[in-house]
């Protein structure tokens, strides 16, 4: 455990590492110590409590008109800076210590209010960082290459590091040129090939392995070594297969002629195989791009269709639809409809509602057939349509609301039509959001809202689908059960009296998407 004293000095904070502490300090045993001019704080209080220890800064420097840090000590640069980072009255930082400024420190100095840094030294594309977020840099040396890596790859600027698409490492590798280089694939997008001089093993294995950490992926490193030694061929495909599959790091080796002549058939065979590999991926883009294709043309109909909806709606004669479609009732009075769906009945008598689920773009009318096969291969015209159409289930009441009103239509995820972006369900930047958690659907008899109490994604079953119960228990069991698959708690309270909406797609052939809501008016 480290302990910090915090030096007040006219307008200036001074923070350095008290290795050997003072009687006076040593008999209080080990507490945080605040006098008038100095205090006294462990690294690990202020680890834990950067937050009270920032606003307490921020309190002292308002009360002495400080605005300079100093920081004596570079192990506890990155301490410090933490908790003066977001102090609005320390506008100047001074790291005394003689030791290069590190890349970790230079980001949080980019968020910080920082607005003079004096440090010993730095690279060049951290001055270009800072000199972006208005810092001014006064570097005590002259500043220099950190490592071969960064000279030998002509890292200047932070455009030179961000856009390097190619590496070259001079291996063995110093700690100087580790650390370089993981600043280098923390800041690198495009990074695809790393050449290398020779086959150094804890070298190469330490560079694969920094990837892997950092989540670079599709890297080819080429091993520029004419490599005859068969241990060193048969280690670096081994390792590849070990370790390399998930990240997708490839090794190109450089084989020596002596090699290449022992293994002249072998390495033909392999040629074939990876044109034949080239011919499945041919065949599996153009596969793709029939699917793509066909979900484009698909997104078109429906959108044609929408639109020819929306004309129907605008000109429909409501009086003659409701003399021809509704029945009379009490005191030959009609009953009361949402005209909008009722004009639909003239193209299709199967319409029943109307579903919305916001910020998606499940906006449809709905309909209902004998069976819950005919709307899965036709539209609301009842033409063939590999779309079809969001429809309720069979066994539902379309006039009144069943104990589970449940509705189904297809998932087609990439044209986004019917149910395509119901997967937003299960996102928790949507289900977050209260406004997102209210469905509406509409009849010709009335208008309903239902609040999301479960979403989950399940193994196909028909285990969620019942519309009807025998008697409340059973009804209590099933809703118990719903609500217990959620992937999250929509904080909603269930009785056996409650009337429930059902949205149901497949996932994947094997799976579905499930989103469950409870009415709460009507």
């Amino acid at each position: 455990m480290k302990k910090i004293l915090i030096r007040i000095d006219n307008n200036m904070l001074i923070f350095k590492e008290r290795k050997k502490l003072s009687n006076e300090y040593k008999s209080l045993l080990n507490t945080n110590v605040i006098s008038c001019n100095e205090l006294l704080f462990s690294d690990e209080y202020m680890l834990n409590s950067p937050k009270l220890v920032s606003q307490f800064l921020i309190e002292i420097a308002r009360s002495n008109n400080i605005n300079t840090v100093l920081i004596e000590n570079a192990s506890i640069n990155e301490l410090v800076v933490d908790v003066i980072k977001n102090n609005y009255f320390i506008k100047n930082l001074i790291l005394k210590e003689d030791v290069p400024l590190t890349y970790k420190i230079c980001e949080k100095l980019c968020k910080s209010n920082i607005t003079s840094l004096n440090c010993y030294n730095l690279p060049e594309f951290m001055l270009e960082i800072l000199d972006k977020h208005h810092i001014l840099v006064e570097s005590r040396s002259e500043i220099l290459f950190a490592s071969k890596f960064m000279k030998g790859n002509n890292l200047t600027s932070y455009s030179s590091l961000f856009y390097k698409i190619t590496l070259h490492l001079t291996f063995p590798f110093s700690s100087e040129d580790e650390e370089d280089f993981i600043t280098f694939i923390k800041i690198n997008k495009y990074l695809k090939y790393i050449h290398v001089n020779h086959v150094a093993r804890s070298d190469l294995e330490n560079i694969v392995a920094l990837l892997k950490k950092y989540n670079k992926k599709n890297i080819k490193i080429i091993i520029n070594e004419n490599i005859a030694d068969l241990e060193t061929i048969e280690y670096l495909k081994n390792y590849q297969k070990k370790h390399s599959k998930r990240a997708r790091i490839t090794f190109k080796i450089n084989y020596s002629d002596e090699y290449l002549k022992e293994n002249l058939i072998k390495q033909t065979n392999t040629n074939i195989l990876k044109f034949c590999g080239l011919i499945i991926i041919f065949i599996i883009t153009l596969s793709f791009g029939y699917v793509f294709y066909d979900n484009y043309v698909s997104m078109q109909k429906v959108t044609s269709i929408q639109k020819d909806l929306k004309k129907v709606i605008e000109i429909a004669d409501m009086d003659a639809i409701v003399q021809e479609i509704v029945p009379p009732v009490i005191e030959d009075k009609p009953v009361p409809i949402n005209e909008d769906i009722a004009s639909l009945l003239k193209i299709n008598p199967d319409v029943v509602g109307w579903l919305k689920v916001n910020n998606t773009n499940i906006d449809y009318p709905t309909v209902q057939a004998k069976d819950n096969t005919f709307y899965l291969t036709h539209n609301i015209y009842s033409e063939k349509d590999n779309n079809g159409w969001v429809f309720i289930d069979y066994r539902n009441n379309p006039q009144e609301i069943n104990d589970n009103l449940i509705i189904y239509a297809h998932n087609r995820y990439y044209s986004g039509v019917m149910f395509g972006t119901l997967a937003n369900t299960t996102k928790k930047s949507w289900y977050s959001k209260e406004e997102n958690q209210i469905i509406s659907y509409r009849t010709i008899y009335g208008t309903y809202q239902y609040k999301i109490f479960s979403v989950y994604k399940i193994y196909k079953t028909n285990d969620y689908i019942a519309t009807d119960f025998v008697n409340a228990q059973a009804k209590e069991i099933f809703l118990n059960k719903i609500k217990d698959r959620s992937i999250y708690d929509f904080k909603v309270n269930l009785t056996s009296d409650d009337k429930i909406l059902t949205l149901s797609t497949c996932a994947d052939n094997n799976n579905r998407i499930v989103v469950h809501a409870v009415l709460i008016n009507n």
